[in-house]
């Protein structure tokens, strides 16, 4: 693992070498916890933010069939990719778009610096332990960046005294091959899991214009993964841990040129050690050294032409919960990060660092609770900048809450904006994006199995930075977003139902244009039974319409989509399922591309009618 001097002088401090209990390993199979809220275990109904939590169970459940396709259940967050498997994303979290969004894997951020993207369609649903999604600001905590939300995802854990293993084997259409293989061992104090995955499909034809060159052929997607997890409980009070995660793989995609098949050869990497103690009964300290690595390389096999990005990201959190009563507690903590930037392209700059100090103090009374932050960040080209947030929660009886919140958020330039080549639009003389978003929640437990949230919020976004007339990245625009958001959840028997709605108005305030891509109305119902020892559920997605341009000249049509899944346990130890998504053969696009000059438009296709069967076998140890 690459640390830098400065980290690894913070980790061999002895005034630092502090740490945890097994809670958090615990917390992360339960569904009413959640730790990216508060960077620390909480349970879900004590938080502020608006939340959805997708478990190791829900993940089995759903089958979904990638990481894009599991966020998009969740009630004010959307994906775009350009055409099919492994493509290039878009994440959109309540019209925010994707470098205003934080993507955390195991707590270490996973983006590329130079562009922002988070590379989600690259890491494998095989992989994954869970995934908590965080609707709103979270700058307090998390610093730059955090306007729209904060996503965490953490890999597959041992349950305690788990001892077992399981071998999974898929195939389905487009000649799709999944193959994972988990090693699972566990007692009262060390827990050990060992994972590998690999995928391969050989795609679909993306592109929907005839041309010549490498555009009418299939883009075959190819990905394997290997995550690590140990954690160990020297005494009631001291535990350490570390973890690991690495994809890597080829993408292929279309090329309007003769003679050239272009492909996108990529790996992402995240490593996490911790030490976490109890020092008393009243203070929790934990301290995390992380490092992270998004590297992709462009090339064409006509010529050996390439291009290649590498981000490399070192960090240091330390982490202090102070429990000052039964009614109030304190989290300090502080963060240090470092960028840095390979590139065949020439950048003006190549690293960055920041440095952040935040406090978070927290009240639970019987009638009212509230919550107030702050954060000061330092960074290398930007200097200061200071962040603000506070909630307060009436009580109004022991099933109905109503929050009302304030937070502030912002977003330095990426590496592209500022630092990039000449000729290709950077802006040194960039200000950060600042946010200011207001929120009114509703939670409330209808019945003993039946769970309703809603929000109505409003967020501000000034300086956005755009590219002018001239193609060159000003602090140009300011963009507005008000939505709703309404979260369903129903037990009833054997029955289970969840039901997301959202509706978005996400405008730039200067033109009163839509923000470009951002459907304003989307819904997902999920519906499973249990039938003995045979589960069956259907999923709906429904999206309406977008616009493909910042000028909403080109518009997309809006979708809705079919999946029915089903599984069966044949024995303690061998399980079959299959699933079909896209079960009417929708034809639909999420996002456009261009061809020649004067450019002509046409859409990317997405995948059409497909299955896929699958066989689980978990043998116990």
């Amino acid at each position: 693992m690459k640390l830098s001097p400065l980290a690894l002088a913070i980790a061999l401090t002895p005034g630092l070498a502090l740490a945890q209990t097994s809670s958090r390993e615990d917390a992360l199979k339960l569904s009413d916890t959640l730790i990216t809220a508060n960077r620390d275990v909480q349970q879900r109904s004590a938080t502020t933010v608006a939340n959805t939590v997708f478990t190791r169970s829900d993940i089995e459940r759903l089958q979904p069939t990638s990481v894009l396709d599991l966020l998009q259940r969740a009630p004010g967050v959307q994906v775009t990719q350009s055409g099919g498997r492994g493509s290039l994303s878009s994440l959109f979290i309540r019209g925010t778009k994707t470098a205003q969004n934080v993507v955390l894997v195991d707590g270490q951020r996973v983006a590329d610096v130079s562009t922002g993207g988070h590379f989600l369609e690259w890491l494998s649903i095989d992989q994954i332990e869970r995934v908590e999604i965080l609707r709103g600001p979270r700058s307090t905590l998390y610093g730059a960046d955090a306007i729209g939300g904060v996503i965490q995802i953490f890999t597959r854990r041992a349950d305690a005294n788990q001892r077992s293993g399981q071998l999974r084997l898929g195939y389905g259409s487009n000649q799709t091959w999944e193959r994972s293989a988990n090693l699972a061992l566990a007692n009262e104090d060390t827990r050990f899991s060992l994972n590998a995955s690999s995928s391969d499909t050989q795609g679909i034809d993306r592109t929907t214009h005839s041309s010549a060159g490498a555009d009418g052929d299939h883009d075959a997607y190819r990905n394997q993964g290997l995550s690590v997890n140990f954690s160990h409980r020297l005494n009631q009070n001291l535990s350490l841990g570390f973890s690991l995660l690495e994809q890597r793989g080829e993408v292929e995609f279309d090329n309007d040129f003769d003679g050239a098949s272009p492909y996108q050869d990529f790996q992402v990497s995240s490593q996490t050690i911790y030490v976490d103690a109890n020092l008393s009964d009243w203070w929790n300290s934990r301290v995390e050294l992380g490092h992270s690595e998004n590297r992709y390389k462009t090339a064409y096999d006509d010529n050996n032409s390439s291009r290649h990005n590498y981000t490399y990201r070192d960090s240091v959190a330390w982490l202090n919960t102070l429990t000052l009563n039964d009614r109030n507690s304190v989290l300090v903590g502080t963060d240090w990060l470092e960028d840095q930037l390979h590139s065949n392209n020439t950048y003006s700059q190549t690293s960055r660092w920041n440095r952040g100090l935040f406090v978070q103090h927290q009240f639970h009374g019987d009638r009212f609770s509230t919550e107030l932050g702050a954060r000061h960040d330092k960074n290398q080209q930007f200097g200061g900048h200071s962040t603000f947030s506070g909630a307060l929660s009436w009580h109004l009886n022991q099933n109905n809450d109503v929050i009302l919140s304030y937070a502030e958020g912002f977003r330095a330039p990426n590496f592209q904006d500022i630092y990039a080549p000449p000729g290709w639009g950077a802006n040194p003389n960039l200000q950060p994006e600042e946010s200011k978003s207001y929120e009114l929640q509703w939670r409330s437990q209808l019945a003993q199995d039946t769970r309703l949230e809603i929000s109505f919020y409003r967020s501000k976004i000034n300086n956005a930075i755009v590219s002018d007339s001239t193609f060159t990245m000003q602090n140009l625009d300011r963009a507005r977003v008000n939505g709703f958001e309404a979260l369903l959840q129903r037990r009833l028997g054997e029955w289970q139902g969840s039901l997301g709605l959202s509706l978005i108005d996400p405008r730039d305030a200067d033109t009163g244009h839509t923000l470009n891509r951002r459907a304003r109305r989307t819904l997902s119902l999920d519906v499973d039974r249990q039938i003995g020892t045979v589960s069956v559920g259907a999923g709906w997605q429904a999206v309406s319409s977008s616009y493909d341009d910042v000028d909403n000249t080109r518009e997309l049509s809006g979708y809705g989509l079919l999946a029915l899944r089903s599984s069966w346990q044949a024995s303690d130890e061998l399980q079959l399922a299959l699933k079909v998504d896209n079960l009417l053969d929708k034809n639909y696009s999420r996002a456009q591309y261009s061809i020649g000059w004067p450019s002509t438009y046409h859409n990317y296709r997405e995948e059409g009618r497909s299955a896929l069967f699958t066989v689980t076998w978990t043998p116990s140890l």
